[in-house]
């Protein structure tokens, strides 16, 4: 397969620092990155928190798009809660809704809807969370696009997005360890999320290229992403961020 002729963004989940508790180093990774993924008050970030953090996005010229989560601000956002579609719908509207004033008042925009969590898990597996994702996006805005995650065949979201007229930006991840299918191991599996600079950037550079690289059992995977996610919330990642940076600027 030939290298890929577009070049991949990347993005960063930011804003989640909370009242008292700060969380990632939002101020160093976001010059370094795309696409600002802003928490929006369900499993982290606070309206003060939400205020700076598309401030300084602005301030940047990075892309912000709505993280939007379950309300789980105790486990931030990781389980599962039995919601109805209905909730779910709702629920993604009023953060997309939450976000879109701090960026009104700062004289941006919500440029795209990423799910966060257990939330984001969900669509990949039930057809009516994922239906009521995309109604929420289309109810807010006609063309906002909603960033799902790039698996090994990927022709159910683009139907279900065809059918609400949404929009779709596919995300891969370079610390995460992929199941065969493409979807994400979960974290309660031992190497689920990897830790080595070395392998982080393999990965990163890998998923940048279209080229395969290997899933959670050693096999080759290639997926076909648009945007690239690097969390930037510890130096190690903050160090491999920039030097990935570095060379999808140089490609």
């Amino acid at each position: 397969m030939t290298e890929r002729t577009t070049r991949i963004l990347l993005n960063c989940d930011m804003g989640e620092s909370f009242g008292a508790w700060s969380m990632g180093d939002d101020t160093h990774a976001m010059p370094l990155i795309d696409q600002a993924n802003l928490a929006c008050g369900y499993h982290a970030g606070d309206p003060l928190t939400m205020q700076r953090t598309v401030r300084l996005a602005v301030e940047q010229g990075v892309s912000i798009g709505a993280h939007p989560a379950y309300p789980d601000l105790a486990g931030f956002g990781r389980r599962h809660l039995s919601c109805s579609p209905e909730e779910v719908r709702a629920l993604v509207l009023y953060q997309i809704g939450a976000l879109d004033a701090f960026c009104r008042a700062a004289g941006t925009r919500v440029d795209y809807v990423k799910p966060h969590g257990a939330l984001y898990n969900d669509l990949v597996r039930d057809d009516a969370l994922l239906s009521a994702v995309l109604d929420a996006c289309a109810a807010y805005r006609k063309g906002l696009p909603l960033m799902v995650l790039a698996l090994a065949d990927n022709r159910r979201e683009l139907q279900l997005a065809d059918a609400a007229d949404v929009p779709l930006m596919f995300e891969a991840f370079a610390d995460r360890a992929y199941l065969p299918d493409g979807q994400l191991a979960p974290r309660r599996l031992p190497d689920a999320v990897h830790h080595e600079p070395q392998r982080i950037l393999d990965q990163a550079l890998a998923i940048a290229r279209g080229e395969p690289f290997p899933d959670i059992d050693g096999n080759p995977l290639r997926l076909r992403a648009d945007s690239l996610c690097v969390h930037g919330d510890n130096p190690e990642s903050l160090a491999v961020l920039r030097r990935l940076r570095g060379l999808l600027d140089q490609a």
